[in-house]
């Protein structure tokens, strides 16, 4: 099954798809698409406790990316959980790649639901992210979400500001640090992942339109980046090779952002 929202291909923005299925045997595929990430996560289960991890990696901006994938194993053993954040406690995101960590704990929670509603029906993520973000550009950016299809946030951020047009109760949620916090104290577990997808495609999408393959190596990024990711670790960062070409432009096709996790059983 793939959802075709309405998107807007006529405008100049950047886009996260993500899709979570349950696939043959005790597992979930969660799959991350974007400008600048292409991962495939799976995740074992028993029925209550994670058991195993497996990372694809199609595409990623360093060379070392790939190698985060030995930071998931951490979560074997953790209790199943509808959460999104859960997974932070078993394992320190800073030490894995953002991308790959975000779509473990997507998987997890789309184990938990599925064990609790006894369905297996996919999950699709869509957003669209306003360039204005990432350029200095008059005007706040559109940023949208939809979840399986139906819009299920439309945001207006000016980019240096934050939120200049977002409903309660997003409007007193703090933008700067601390939005996933928020998300998980204030809001029901599935509208708090829902939240926290698009917060977080608002800060990658601020990539777009920078020149990204001008920084050949991870470790030149330090300075503003240390300690983010695995990659950005300093031990990691020096010697990171960037993958010039590996970014994408997905404005005008989304269509290429293809559902490859499988449908339900």
């Amino acid at each position: 099954m793939q959802f075709t929202p309405p998107l807007d291909t006529n405008a100049d923005v950047y886009r996260r798809r993500i899709t979570i299925a349950v696939v043959e045997g005790l597992a979930a595929r969660c799959e991350l698409q974007d400008d600048f990430h292409h991962f495939i996560v799976t995740i074992s289960h028993d029925h209550t406790t994670v058991t195993g991890t497996a990372v694809e990696s199609r595409r990623f901006p360093w060379a070392t990316c790939p190698h985060a994938e030995v930071a998931l194993q951490a979560l074997i053993g953790m209790p199943l959980s509808e959460r999104f954040t859960a997974a932070a406690r078993f394992t320190d995101a800073a030490q894995n790649c953002t991308h790959q960590f975000d779509a473990a704990a997507h998987a997890i929670t789309h184990i938990a639901r599925s064990e609790r509603e006894g369905s297996h029906t996919p999950r699709q993520y869509d957003c669209e992210v306003g360039a204005t973000l990432a350029t200095s550009a008059a005007g706040p950016g559109r940023n949208r979400l939809w979840v399986d299809g139906k819009l299920a946030h439309d945001w207006q951020i000016q980019a240096g500001r934050g939120p200049v047009n977002i409903p309660a109760p997003f409007d007193v949620a703090p933008w700067r640090g601390g939005f996933m916090r928020w998300a998980d104290a204030t809001l029901p577990a599935d509208e708090a992942e829902v939240a926290i997808v698009l917060r977080r495609a608002c800060d990658i999408g601020m990539g777009r339109g920078m020149d990204l393959d001008a920084v050949p190596e991870a470790g030149q990024l330090l300075q503003i980046m240390s300690g983010v990711c695995y990659t950005m670790q300093p031990e990691t960062a020096v010697g990171s090779l960037r993958n010039v070409g590996s970014i994408e432009d997905f404005a005008s096709t989304p269509q290429r952002l293809q559902h490859n996790v499988g449908e339900s059983p």
